[in-house]
């Protein structure tokens, strides 16, 4: 009920902010329509375990330990693209700390949110609700495979896993 709620308010806003007048002074909201029905059903099939992008149960997991080579990585990638704006602790700085992440959140799901940062940031409502909060969409930060595998490893070295 609170989807279908959000979806409505949604479809309402982009609806009310992207009309565009047409020479007879017609609005045309064609477009819009169809951007919006597209966006219902790309959260309507949306996995919140998964997430949207390449990558599954299937074609990606991690080892129970951390990967300490890919993690040091990670924390490179830290130091050189998220340190601006992600603490490492649950303190928020432009976005929300990074402690806990890879407990609240699959590490499928942060791969294709680090992959797939733009289209993630459109259909998961948590992402929704966290840039209401931060009012900074965060960047795609063009992480390659390798990169964001490496970030995921920090995160879980972050969040205490051996």
């Amino acid at each position: 009920m609170k989807k279908l709620l959000y979806l409505s308010a949604a479809a309402l806003f982009v609806i009310g902010c992207t009309n565009s007048s047409t020479e007879e002074g017609n609005t045309d909201t064609t477009a819009t329509t169809n951007d919006v029905v597209q966006t219902e059903t790309l959260q309507e099939e949306y996995d919140e375990t998964v997430g949207t992008g390449k990558y599954n149960e299937t074609n990606f997991t991690v080892s129970p330990t951390v990967d300490a080579e890919l993690a040091k990585k990670g924390d490179a990638i830290y130091g050189a693209k998220c340190q601006s704006c992600h603490k490492t602790t649950d303190e928020r700085l432009v976005g929300p700390g990074f402690k806990g992440v890879s407990e609240r959140r699959t590490p499928v799901w942060i791969m294709n949110f680090l992959t797939n940062t733009d289209e993630m940031i459109d259909v998961d409502p948590a992402m929704q609700e966290e840039l209401e909060i931060c009012m900074v969409r965060m960047p795609d930060q063009a992480l390659a495979e390798v990169d964001a595998h490496a970030m995921v490893e920090f995160f879980r070295e972050n969040d205490g896993v051996k």
